[in-house]
């Protein structure tokens, strides 16, 4: 094939031997010299001072100069020299941007000539290379399709910049960063990796790779940082809490982090509450109009909460009476927050996705921005607030007659913890002469553990117990329906479990903190009147919407169950054998029977400040007392659910994994050599099950560590080794029986 050439660029169409050509070698134009031409076959000499072959279809489509082919070796590395120096020189004064404005718009594609045009009057073969390599380097804003470059539009520019950015940085990270990450985990194994001897990282890359960490170890599984998290750790050990080890020995989180907060992208504390200021303050000063409007609701007086002594959003208050008939009246006033709320906004789509209230340990992270939860809608005395009234008459035998809603506002009396109450009733002349004093719960004497391991009596001021003094006789009547309302429960096959309910205490910050598991404060009497009284709200108003037709939000549990299996359970044996015909309680539109509760219906309504169904049900109804009908229907609720029960979800690990991971601190604090008392609750051929209720904890070990009469019930000693609290992991190293049941026929 004979060489074609442009006369006056001096770029060749047809290169044969003498002429200058480039190729494409690792990523950058190489220069060559051909030396022969064989149908569209290449020899060249290359300027690493090789020969090579090439087929012509890869030469770039600036070939030339031409000259002789009967030149030296030596002549052939200095032209090939002398036109790449020549070529970036005139590379390096090329604005590629300043190209790529004047051409977009103008041509969708065009040669490396025809830039070369746009700048010099007649451009040469040396321009013309030059300018090509300029634009195969450019790949955000140009794409090289033989002979000519494509120009990219602003859009595909932008895309383009994003991509180059975003693989700049992978492989930044992939690098630099998999060094950095190898230092952390040194660091963290205390292979004295001190701070100077940490690669240092630009700010940029820093940050990459710390949302990275937080990335993976919200979401071990997150598919899109998937590829640079593999390249990263290819050397670390493979651990679903690896990003924590990392973060932990970085420095960007503490010690004893709560990952649970991160994989269910719940916001800690109070401070999400700032982003959405404009609509607290809406919500606020509603509250407090309709608060200077409200009239007494009366009729109720007096009501009284009853809570924990550390309770700051108090969601209910209650006043109960018996009639003369021998009938009870039950007036609970609930906070009202969803009078107020602005559904379908940022804010509610905010407190929607965090789904309730979550108490730990260490800290308590409220639904609600804290200014309404613990402040303007709190149920706390001295002050008349707009609330939402459930008004329930109750037969002598315990069977409910009447249940209305109704809206209004509320004086709350007094403020009363349990401990006090438990205590001013235990103290007063009518608890001695009988009100269902037998019904009291207290373990079970075959229990292996002693009560006092489990619970202990309350103790709180002698100011709390004589503010709830005046409220005796209202305590004791509400005892006395507790028992009633229990035994109709019971009758219809309720399951009852009677855990003690032990708390677990933090002492210290950090690396340094300790934990210690006491008994939970002991008051049988008022927590089965308070939490009867709150089943029998709840479950009254599911009545009541269901013969309204009125669609809420249900728990449910439509299950049957044997009626061996109805009762009230607090052996650890007998809890672990119920449980097993129980399925988990669903949410639901549908107003179908909870089983284990006992109520042929039940829609939570009685914490609006704590969790966001309650919230919507209490508007609801509140929607059907103004006369405007139902604000949601069943479908819209329906629509609803999948995002709350996912939400839900989430917040339910937290709350069930969170206290477990401190208490697996606490078994490891008090080390291998401890004995632990507790009681068998299951046993097979291959493992047993031990339940310790003075921590609410199960741990299984080998069978062949417990002896030959192991049964349930049996008591038993086991000493806990190897406990990971982050993999939730323990292991029963050995198993005695305790001293005292030595001998003893099982």
């Amino acid at each position: 094939m004979s060489t074609v050439f442009d006369r006056q660029s001096g770029i060749v169409r047809y290169p044969g031997p003498g002429c200058v050509v480039e190729f494409m070698q690792g990523n950058q134009p190489q220069q060559a010299f051909v030396l022969e031409e064989n149908n569209g076959q290449l020899r060249l000499y290359t300027i690493g001072r090789r020969e090579a072959k090439l087929s012509l279809s890869r030469v770039l489509p600036w070939a030339g100069p031409v000259y002789s082919p009967e030149r030296s070796r030596q002549d052939m590395q200095t032209l090939l020299e002398e036109h790449r120096d020549r070529r970036r020189d005139k590379s390096a004064s090329i604005d590629p941007l300043e190209l790529w404005n004047l051409a977009q718009g103008e041509v969708t594609q065009a040669s490396a000539q025809w830039f070369a045009e746009l700048l010099w009057q007649s451009p040469g073969v040396d321009d013309i290379a030059a300018m090509g390599a300029v634009l195969l380097e450019n790949k955000t804003h140009f794409k090289f399709q033989p002979p000519d470059f494509e120009i990219y539009s602003a859009e595909r520019v932008e895309i383009r910049l994003r991509e180059y950015e975003a693989a700049r940085m992978r492989e930044q990270m992939a690098g630099r960063g998999q060094v950095f990450l190898r230092a952390l985990w040194d660091s963290f194994c205390a292979r004295k990796v001190s701070g100077r001897e940490m690669p240092s990282l630009e700010p940029e890359l820093e940050s990459r790779l710390e949302a990275l960490l937080r990335t993976r170890m919200a979401d071990p599984d997150d598919h899109d940082s998937s590829a640079i998290w593999k390249e990263l750790v290819k050397s670390l050990p493979d651990s679903e809490h690896l990003p924590m080890h990392l973060l932990q020995a970085w420095g960007k989180i503490p010690a004893h982090y709560n990952f649970w907060l991160d994989r269910a992208d719940y916001a800690p504390k109070d401070a999400w509450s700032s982003a959405f200021a404009e609509e607290i303050n809406a919500v606020r000063a509603a509250a407090a109009d309709a608060s200077l409007e409200a009239s007494e609701d009366l009729d109720a007086q007096p009501l009284i909460s009853i809570d924990s002594a550390t309770t700051m959003d108090i969601d209910d208050a209650f006043h109960v009476r018996k009639n003369s008939d021998g009938t009870f009246r039950v007036v609970v006033a609930l906070a009202n927050p969803a009078g107020f709320w602005p559904f379908g906004s940022a804010l509610d789509r905010a407190v929607l996705r965090r789904g309730t209230s979550i108490y730990l340990p260490e800290a308590t992270h409220h639904m609600l921005p804290e200014v309404f939860g613990a402040g303007c809608f709190s149920m706390k005395s001295g002050r008349v607030l707009p609330s939402f009234f459930v008004d329930a008459t109750i037969s002598a035998q315990g069977e409910l007659l009447r249940c209305e809603p109704r809206s209004g506002a509320a004086r709350i009396a007094a403020n009363l913890t349990y401990e006090a109450c438990e205590i001013a009733v235990n103290e007063s002349a009518k608890s001695v002469q009988g009100v269902h004093e037998e019904a009291i719960s207290l373990p079970n004497e075959k229990n292996a553990l002693d009560a006092a391991s489990v619970a202990v009596a309350p103790v709180c001021t002698p100011e709390a117990v004589e503010a709830a003094r005046p409220y005796v006789d209202m305590l004791l009547v509400a005892e006395e329906l507790s028992h009633l309302l229990q035994a109709q429960r019971l009758a219809r096959g309720a399951v009852i479990i009677e855990r003690p309910d032990p708390q677990v205490v933090l002492h210290g910050e950090g690396a340094d903190v300790t934990v210690e598991i006491v008994p939970g404060s002991y008051c049988p009497r008022m927590q089965l009147a308070v939490s009867e009284i709150m089943i029998l709200a709840n479950s009254g108003m599911a009545e009541w919407a269901k013969s309204h037709n009125v669609a809420l939000l249900h728990r449910t549990q439509d299950v049957a169950v044997p009626r061996e299996y109805s009762g009230i359970w607090s052996r650890p044996q007998d809890i672990a054998r119920v449980v097993k015909v129980l399925s988990s309680a669903l949410l639901e539109v549908s107003p179908r029977p909870h089983a284990g509760i006992g109520v042929p219906c039940y829609c939570p309504i009685t914490s609006p400040l704590r969790r966001y169904t309650d919230l919507l049900n209490e508007a609801q109804i509140l929607s059907v007392l103004s006369g405007n009908g139902p604000r949601w229907s069943a479908e819209d609720l329906n629509t609803l659910l999948p995002l709350l029960n996912v939400r839900l979800e989430a917040a339910g690990q937290m709350q069930r994994f969170r206290p477990r991971y401190w208490k697996l601190v606490f078994f490891r604090q008090k080390g291998d050599k401890y004995w632990h008392s507790g009681v068998v609750s299951e046993e097979n051929d291959a493992f047993v099950t031990v339940a310790m209720p003075q921590y609410q904890i199960l741990v299984r070990g080998r069978r062949n560590l417990f002896g030959d009469k192991v049964i349930p019930g049996s008591p038993v000693e086991v000493r806990i080794g190897k406990v990971n609290p982050l993999t939730n992991d323990m292991t029963v190293l050995d198993a005695r029986e305790p001293e005292e049941f030595q001998g003893m026929a099982p």
